[in-house]
């Protein structure tokens, strides 16, 4: 029987430890140099942290943050993030770093390492040469007591899987920007977005997909409080059977005005266009989610009535209608969240 290399790094990669941010410290990871305490309701750190996600799974191991920030950084300024040595990085890959301020409901990209993440260039190894990536911060990334750094892993070899991790920072913005928009953070090898291949070589394998993904603009004033509005993908669909995803909700910073934010759906754009004003078209006003005096329930989101984008009812009113990514129609999901994808 003959091996590739491929086949034998899968092998490898399916008994050996993986790759794991150690800084910021992600959730609840026990190999960080510093780390809080556990918070109420986790019995212990995650002994699994190395290992992929599943396939039809959350798409991070825990939606609970740490009790307080991990890392302090400043919008503008070069912040490092590092990994732990001896894990299986399967060749490299496409890597990429976001920010997010409702729990990796909604992230944005603030840095990505295509091709070859954790290596110098093109390698058939399993140990990472590259350990640590220092970048600047986007200047207008705006200010933040409960932030959250993402982090999106696709090997190159081996297996067909899906790394993540997710840190509680804090960022200072002395410009006073509001918002900020980069382009979505995408799932590749997760249920509902494409599967990539191994690359065979082929460091451009799926780099389509990095370089389609919809601009989002995100807030540190958005939150979602639907324990049903999580992420949603906006690639097509995979062949691999759907199951329901975890479900999480957060809560609102008690100084955060009301803004609910949803995963490629908010004020969206594709890569290549620029943000502009759409008309808008009536939106659905499902009556189950209606009280007596024809409010909606909080939290509730509505595709309108072509598909072209969603309303969410805030404080009991109907918001203005938000227009998903050019190509893109708004969807209802089992879990009776709304998310823009791929007709």
């Amino acid at each position: 029987m003959q091996f590739t290399f491929a086949s034998v790094a899968a092998l490898v990669g399916s008994v050996a430890a993986h790759m794991a941010m150690i800084e910021p410290c992600m959730r609840f990871n026990p190999n960080c140099a510093t780390k809080p305490q556990l918070p109420a309701g986790v019995a212990d750190y995650d002994s699994s942290i190395k290992n992929p996600i599943s396939y039809n799974g959350p798409f991070f191991k825990s939606d609970i943050p740490w009790p307080e920030p991990v890392a302090s950084w400043t919008a503008g300024e070069s912040v490092t993030v590092k990994f732990q040595p001896g894990g299986a990085a399967h060749g490299g890959g496409h890597c990429q770093f976001a920010i997010s301020y409702d729990n990796g409901k909604t992230s944005a990209i603030v840095h990505k390492v295509m091709e070859h993440c954790f290596f110098n260039g093109p390698s058939t190894s399993n140990e990472a040469e590259v350990l640590s990536y220092t970048f600047k911060l986007p200047a207008d990334v705006p200010a933040a007591s409960n932030a959250q750094f993402i982090w999106v892993w696709t090997n190159a070899i081996g297996n067909r899987e899906l790394y993540t991790g997710i840190a509680d920072i804090t960022i200072a913005n002395s410009g006073g920007s509001k918002s900020y928009t980069g382009q979505a953070t995408i799932f590749p090898n997760h249920e509902g977005y494409d599967t990539i291949p191994e690359f065979g070589g082929d460091y451009t394998t799926g780099l389509s997909l990095y370089d389609n993904a919809p601009n989002v603009t995100i807030s540190s004033s958005g939150y979602t409080a639907d324990s049903s509005s999580k992420q949603k993908p906006t690639t097509s669909k995979s062949s691999e059977p759907s199951s329901s995803d975890s479900e999480f909700e957060t809560s609102p910073s008690p100084k955060a005005s009301v803004s609910f934010v949803v995963h490629n759906a908010v004020k969206v754009t594709s890569s290549s266009e620029s943000e502009t004003p759409s008309s808008k078209a009536p939106s659905v006003k499902p009556t189950s989610n209606q009280g007596a005096d024809g409010e909606c329930e909080p939290g509730t989101l509505q595709c309108n009535d072509d598909g072209s984008g969603f309303s969410i009812c805030t404080w009991g009113k109907w918001s203005d209608e938000f227009t998903c990514a050019q190509g893109t129609v708004c969807k209802s999901s089992d879990a009776g969240s709304v998310y823009c994808g791929w007709p």
